[in-house]
């Protein structure tokens, strides 16, 4: 694989593992509307397209029928107050990051968390300053796997698509690599199963967020996991 000279990370189950507070939230603003909250291991497979589609999955989880607007406002707040309380970086992000920066190769995040959302995690974290963009849903661009924002980023550094990388583990990640023209690395040590984000052929699937740098410098040539 060539090196890239641009990589956009996904950020929740890509960069932070940030489903505790996510699920804090959700189920403090679930609690109040008297809706029994998901367990935590099933909150992780809801995340990455939104924290409305998150609500609207939770509800329909619990066969039970409440605002979504208000339920909106509600988590929003709680999360708010909850952004940084339990979520971690993964394992080898920092040390990959640092690869990144030591090679000249620039980065951004495009999420579907609120733009202010994620550039107060990021920001708490440590790692807000790493990036040359950090962008969200409500930030003037449609939602992932639509292509726009990414675009913005890419034009913004002056890099072809060609030569980006996504790094995501959501299925909404590698469909917008696809749409934008960039290599789709997928994210195994994330939130999404792996045979789901095989089913969606990226170029690349990782197992390290190590493993998915070295192949965004061309040092390794990895084979999707059809073996696993």
């Amino acid at each position: 694989m060539p090196p890239c000279e641009f990589v956009i990370f996904d950020l929740d189950g890509t960069l932070v593992d940030s489903a505790p507070d996510i699920a804090w939230a959700l189920g403090a603003a679930l609690t109040e509307a008297g809706v029994e909250p998901p367990p935590l291991p099933e909150i992780k497979h809801m995340v990455g397209d939104g924290a409305r589609a998150l609500i609207e999955r939770a509800l329909s989880r619990a066969a039970a029928v409440r605002d979504v607007d208000a339920l909106l406002a509600r988590y929003t707040a709680q999360y708010h107050d909850h952004l940084c309380v339990e979520s971690r970086v993964f394992p080898g992000v920092v040390e990959a990051l640092d690869l990144l920066q030591r090679s000249g190769v620039r980065s951004a995040v495009v999420t579907n968390k609120p733009g202010a959302l994620a550039r107060g995690l990021l920001g708490g974290l440590g790692l807000a300053t790493r990036f040359s963009a950090i962008i969200g849903e409500d930030d003037g661009y449609p939602r992932k796997p639509d292509p726009t924002a990414a675009r913005w980023v890419i034009g913004r550094a002056g890099i072809s698509a060609a030569r980006t990388a996504v790094i995501g583990d959501g299925l909404a990640d590698l469909r917008l690599a696809r749409a934008a023209g960039a290599r789709a690395i997928a994210a195994l040590w994330g939130y999404v199963p792996a045979d789901r984000l095989r089913a969606e052929g990226p170029d690349l699937l990782a197992r390290s967020p190590g493993e998915a740098v070295a192949a965004v410098l061309g040092g390794v040539d990895l084979q999707p996991l059809d073996t696993e």
